[in-house]
């Protein structure tokens, strides 16, 4: 049983650490990383913190969860009995105010998260990468967990020669050995810990320069070089409108992206190094359908919002995710035209709308709102604030705060009073109704809207409410989002020349159409042709379907198509080639062994899940199926690893399936 004493010793010392940024300046850590065991999944190294004692205190902690070794010595002098918990390293000290303390930590860790290792074991490209957003870096690196304290870190990282190594900053040195390299890395001004990053793998890289002459390095993998225009397009070009359009300059001393395989999420704004999932390296075709752009000029505004200037807290993670995708708008906008701008914030409006009707809504300031609360209804804030105070008060309140608070923490509050100082009025009403109230102000964003003739006309359009005029709608020049709309609400009403309204209708008709009328057949078989893999899968499935003597006709002329990175046609094509009587019958086991060998770990995870659920569609799974989707319900993505476990808990309820799970499990 604990003692009251021991009771109130736990109470005390949490209040102290969870305070200690009001006692205890870190100021910056460098860091030397030079034991990477690819067979044991384990890093580490020495990090060397320099840090300022604000006001007397007796203790000093770090934070560093699950290490295998914690070596530490303090003004170099070793710290002979080092406290450690499992998540901190605490020195106890008599430490006094005003003075400048040096903290060694040597370190060894098999991280649980937050750094991966991925592609070691199997034909997956061969990588090792970070993704600390939160408080996770401590999983990796002794580092604080408190964003609130911005440190100068700078890394040296020692590697195998034949691969890159990426992080923060400036490479200013590189020492090659026989074996391996040390990459040395500088940043010059402090960051959040979760902002420290590194990637390493096989890549090449072309350099692009902005009009201010910040240097912008964009990876890729050796084998994707003709991708790289597509996947990049645009990079320069909104780069240097965000820095005209912020009014301060890009804060850092470069800027890199780095594709990677099997990442969490699209894509992560480490300080100068955004980290992107690989899934958006497309080539000329894929980026009609799923391009970078978005991601691109989201994680870069990011850079500003969020990295420069870095929220205090979760109440108030809009500053960060709002700006951040308000401002990605504002460069689409600029790269596209002032249409797909409307066209986005009318999506994000209806998002929003159906979050409040399904009861989920909540305050823009609650710390624990859903990623559409903070995304899209933070940008919608944006948009309308502007509005209300006009864009020469809105750019200027923008360029003080950024300013002001640079390298610092801010509060929603701090962010509004540069507005209002300028604005000569208070805006508590406009905070109240469209930050603070849980449901979001529908009527007054469509009012906005509505000042869009584009969105006029999109609502205008609608079969639905007005069924006499589709055949006027469906030959009238209206905007592809109008007629697409048109073509879902009356497929079995399109005509021939609607097949001439571009990309855009032709994907909607491919989606839309499924039962195909043969006076139609001809039109309908061009798809198969369009620059949209989007709409050649769609147009293919729906073509097998409808016109069963044409089906060897249409797999010949696909067979050589892979799709996205996920190879969304090839395994549709895969499936259909299985199943279509008479159609290569010599070939069909080879044709179900190639599908079961995208559920591998040798591929990344969207192209697993396409394979697992091609399978499931199929109703076969063999053992090695089995194996893989067991291995996949383990997988760090957690998207990846919930889809598979579910897909597995199915299959385990299957008396086809039971025994061979049961054995799986037993096994591993």
């Amino acid at each position: 049983m604990r003692t009251l004493f021991s009771l109130l010793f736990l109470c005390f010392t949490y209040v102290t650490f969870s305070q200690q940024i009001d006692y205890v300046d870190f100021i910056s850590a460098k860091t030397n990383i030079f034991e990477i065991d690819i067979k044991e999944n384990l890093i580490g190294g020495e990090i060397i913190y320099e840090f300022d004692i604000l006001k007397d205190v007796d203790s000093v902690f770090v934070d560093a969860v699950d290490f295998k070794r914690c070596v530490i010595s303090l003004n170099n002098s070793k710290v002979k009995i080092p406290e450690y918990n499992g998540k901190q390293i605490i020195v106890r000290e008599a430490f006094k105010a005003g003075k400048h303390y040096r903290l060694l930590i040597n370190w060894v860790v098999e991280p649980k998260q937050s750094l991966y290792f991925v592609g070691w074991e199997n034909n997956a490209p061969n990588q090792i990468w970070t993704q600390g957003q939160g408080k996770y870096t401590s999983h990796w690196l002794p580092s604080i967990d408190d964003m609130n304290d911005k440190i100068e870190f700078d890394l040296a990282i020692t590697f195998d020669n034949d691969f890159e190594v990426i992080a923060n900053g400036n490479l200013i040195e590189k020492e090659v050995g026989e074996i391996s390299t040390k990459w040395h890395y500088d940043m010059e001004k402090p960051m959040s810990s979760y902002l420290v990053a590194l990637a390493i793998g096989k890549y090449d890289k072309t350099v692009e320069t902005s009009n201010s002459g910040v240097p912008l390095e964009m990876y890729y993998y050796p084998e994707d070089s003709l991708k790289v225009e597509p996947t990049y397009r645009y990079t320069k070009q909104m780069f240097d409108f965000l820095e005209e359009e912020i009014g301060v300059p890009y804060p850092w001393q470069n800027y890199k992206q780095v594709p990677v395989h099997d990442f969490l999420y699209a894509g992560m704004e480490n300080t100068s190094l955004t980290i992107f999932s690989d899934a958006f390296v497309v080539d000329y075709i894929g980026f009609n359908d799923r391009n970078y752009v978005n991601v691109n000029a989201h994680e870069l505004a990011h850079q500003w919002f969020g990295n420069l200037v870095t929220e205090t807290s979760g109440a108030h993670h809009w500053l960060q995710e709002g700006f951040a995708t308000y401002y990605a708008l504002l460069t689409e906008r600029q790269v596209f035209d002032n249409n797909y701008y409307y066209w986005r914030l009318f999506e994000y409006a209806q998002e929003l709308f159906d979050q409040d009707n399904r009861g989920l809504g909540t305050s823009l300031l609650n710390p624990k709102s859903s990623s559409t609360t903070f995304y899209k209804r933070g940008a919608w804030v944006l948009h309308a604030l502007k509005e209300l105070v006009g864009e020469a008060i809105f750019k200027q309140a923008v360029k003080n705060y950024l300013n002001k608070y640079q390298y610092q923490n801010v509060e929603t509050s701090d962010f509004f009073k540069e507005v209002e100082q300028l604005h000569g009025e208070s805006l508590n009403g406009f905070v109240a109704e469209w930050l603070e109230a849980e449901t979001f102000p529908y009527n007054k964003a469509m009012a906005s809207l509505e000042k869009s003739v584009f969105i006029q006309e999109y609502l205008m359009a609608d079969c639905e409410a007005k069924n006499s005029k589709c055949d006027y709608y469906l030959s009238a020049p209206l905007s592809a989002e109008a007629k697409s709309k048109i073509v879902a609400q009356v497929p079995e009403r399109i005509t021939i020349d609607v097949f001439n309204d571009g990309i855009k209708v032709r994907q909607a008709i491919a989606k839309s159409v499924v039962n195909i009328p043969g006076s139609l057949k001809a039109q309908y078989e061009s798809l198969l042709d369009d620059a949209s893999y989007v709409t050649q899968e769609a147009a293919l499935y729906n073509l097998w379907l409808n016109f069963p003597e044409g089906r060897a006709s249409y797999l010949d002329k696909m067979k050589d198509v892979q799709g996205f990175s996920d190879k969304n046609v090839r395994q549709l094509w895969l499936v259909l080639a299985f199943v279509t009587p008479d159609y290569q019958n010599d070939r069909k086991q080879h044709f179900f062994d190639e599908l079961v060998s995208y559920t591998s770990s040798d591929f990344g995870f969207e192209v697993r899940q396409n394979a697992f659920s091609c399978l499931q569609a199929l109703d076969i799974f063999n053992d090695v199926a089995l194996e893989n989707l067991y291995e996949a319900s383990k997988h760090f993505n957690w998207r990846f690893k919930s889809f598979s476990k579910d897909l597995l808990d199915a299959l385990s309820n299957d008396v086809r399936y039971q025994g061979k799970i049961n054995l799986i499990k037993s096994k591993n």
